[in-house]
C-alpha cells in the first residue's frame, strides 16, 4: 500500500514539474516575442528623427507637425506593456500620417533621394513591426490557452502564471492613414 501511495505522489510531482516547465517555456516565448516587437519599434523610433529632419529642410514652417511627431515618438518610447504601447503607437501612426501629408505639398522633397530612402526604410520597418506583432499575439494566444485549459488551469495561478495582454491597436487607429506620393 505504501508503494502505491509513493507511486501516486511521484506521478503527481512529475506531472506538476512537467506542467511547470511547459508554462515556463511558453512564458519565455511570450517575452521573446515581445522583445522582437520592441526591437522593431526601436528601429522605427530611430528612423523618425531622420525623416523629420529631412522634411524640416523643405517645410520649415510646419513646426506644429514636427513637434507632434517628436512628442508622439517620445510617448511611444516611454510606453510600458502591450496595452500602453498599442495606444502610443496609434498616436504615433497618426502623427506620421500628418507628416507625410505635409511632405505631399513639396514636390522637391518627394524627389529627394534621402527622403525616399527613409520612406522606404520606414515602410519596411512597418512591415517588420506587423509581422512581429502577429508573432507576439500568436505566442500570447498559445500561452493564454495553456494557462486557461485543464489541467494547467488548476496550477497556473498557484505557480504565478498570469494571463498576458495582446498587442492591439486603438479602436480609432485600426486603419492606417492613407498617404499617397
Amino acid at each position: 500500500m505504501l508503494w502505491i501511495v509513493v507511486g501516486v505522489v511521484a506521478l503527481l510531482v512529475l506531472a506538476l514539474v512537467l506542467l511547470y516547465n511547459r508554462l515556463v517555456r511558453l512564458r519565455n516565448r511570450v517575452e521573446n516575442a515581445w522583445a522582437q516587437v520592441d526591437v522593431q519599434l526601436k528601429r522605427r523610433y530611430d528612423l523618425i528623427p531622420n525623416l523629420v529632419e529631412t522634411v524640416k529642410g523643405y517645410a520649415a514652417h510646419e513646426r506644429e507637425t514636427f513637434e507632434a511627431v517628436t512628442n508622439a515618438r517620445a510617448r511611444a518610447q516611454a510606453a510600458q506593456g502591450p496595452a500602453e504601447q498599442g495606444a502610443a503607437e496609434g498616436i504615433l501612426g497618426q502623427a506620421l500620417g500628418r507628416l507625410f501629408a505635409v511632405a505631399e505639398a513639396y514636390p522637391e522633397l518627394q524627389a529627394d533621394e534621402n527622403f525616399r530612402q527613409l520612406q522606404d526604410e520606414l515602410a519596411q520597418t512597418e512591415n517588420r513591426i506587423a509581422v512581429s506583432r502577429q508573432v507576439y499575439n500568436d505566442t500570447v494566444l498559445t500561452y493564454n490557452n495553456a494557462i486557461q485549459t485543464v489541467p494547467t488551469v488548476f496550477v497556473a495561478g498557484m505557480l504565478g502564471f498570469a494571463k498576458r495582454d495582446f498587442f492591439e491597436a486603438e479602436e480609432a487607429t485600426r486603419e492606417a492613414p492613407r498617404v499617397a506620393f
